[in-house]
């Protein structure tokens, strides 16, 4: 089947799919609405929050700082920040999910979602909930405040700053952490897609459950409120917004974790260039795809694997290829690379499916263009 096809198929409201090979853009398709409510279409150049996909880019500008000498990985994150109440979590703690720092304890008011050093400072005085490096859970929202606050202390800039200048800016690529007003006003707006069958579709879409199977831990976590996954997922609480993230304070924002808005021909575009040596040096790159955690994540509960910010193979990221990485976002988004292959991948749209790495969507049209190699 043609990967047009596959992207007919599975477009849903509106995406978009892009595709480098050795450095050259193969694929670029887009089509659908971008807003369902005034059927506006989908265009080549249009952006959408692309949630998790963010950190990524977060790990990236961090990794920067640490190729200038501006701190190590195991620089204690209370040397530079000294607010911060745990001298035993360091920055690589940070980037791979060890922290133990998952969840911020006190609800963040609306107020203050716009001040990410704010919401930093609820998280500075927090005793982890495990030994900081003795396992790994999913830092859903907490990943981009405690890294964006260590950059802030170190450089005066926040990580949306950085990404302008290290990276988009000298790239000429469409991403932006803090989107301008004339972005936010053509961004694609999301909307919820139809409710899954839990019997049907496990939480990752990974591997889909038989009918007569019990939920999972993970299911069942899922829709308890009060499990460390949905505290991890829903604090701030974005749908505490008027229409959600698509409100536009939140884009204003720029959360270093799930804040990115993004093309898809930008966000290949990115690990594109990062693959070819143009935004870290290859030694530091190499470095980051070592992994450094593996197995059972304390919060979402099921296997995950990191490597410095980037996701690496696993249960619920890219289980046919052993030398990619990337991230995905919850909902659907992808961006994946394979210096193995010279290839650079990324999906967006805006049906918001019930995937936290990645939907149906986005592995379908990856696997078909792996098949095409």
């Amino acid at each position: 089947m043609r990967l047009d096809d596959v992207f007919a198929r599975q477009m849903g409201l509106g995406a978009a799919f892009a595709v480098h090979v050795d450095g050259e853009l193969v694929v670029d398709l887009w089509g659908g609405v971008a807003d369902r409510r005034t059927g506006r279409p989908w265009e080549a150049d249009t952006p959408v929050l692309s949630y998790s996909c963010t950190k990524a880019v977060t790990a990236t500008v961090a990794l920067l700082l640490v190729e200038r000498g501006l701190f190590e990985l195991s620089t204690p994150v209370a040397a530079l920040w000294p607010e911060f109440s745990s001298p035993e979590v360091t920055v690589e703690h940070l980037l791979t999910h060890q922290a133990g720092l998952p969840a911020i304890e006190e609800r963040v008011p609306v107020e203050e979602y716009g001040d990410q050093a704010a919401i930093a400072a609820r998280l500075a005085c927090q005793s982890p909930l495990w030994e900081p490096g003795s396992a790994h859970g999913y830092h859903a929202l907490t990943y981009g405040f405690l890294v964006g606050e260590v950059v802030r202390r170190v450089t005066g800039k926040s990580v949306g700053d950085l990404v302008a200048a290290e990276i988009a800016g000298p790239l000429g690529l469409d991403l932006w952490l803090g989107a301008p007003d004339d972005v936010i006003a053509r961004a694609a707006r999301l909307s919820a897609g139809p409710r899954p069958d839990p019997s049907q579709q496990g939480l990752t879409e990974a591997a889909p459950l038989a009918k007569s199977a019990p939920p999972s831990e993970a299911e069942q976590a899922a829709r308890d409120p009060n499990s460390l996954m949905n505290r991890a997922l829903g604090n701030p609480g974005v749908h505490r917004l008027k229409g959600g993230a698509n409100h536009p304070d939140l884009l204003r924002a720029g959360w270093p974790a799930m804040g990115l808005v993004t093309t898809a021909r930008a966000l290949s575009g990115f690990y594109r260039a990062l693959i070819a040596g143009e935004i870290l040096q290859p030694g530091t790159l190499r470095d980051a795809l070592r992994p450094r955690v593996s197995g059972r994540d304390r919060v979402l509960l099921v296997d995950t694997s990191f490597g410095l910010g980037f996701m690496l193979p696993s249960e619920g990221f890219a289980p046919f290829a052993p030398t990619a990485f990337g991230h995905a976002g919850m909902g659907g988004f992808l961006g994946l690379a394979d210096p193995a292959r010279g290839l650079a991948i990324a999906y967006t749209m805006n049906e918001m499916s019930a995937a936290f790495a990645g939907g149906t969507a986005a592995w379908e049209l990856t696997k078909a263009v792996y098949d095409a190699l």
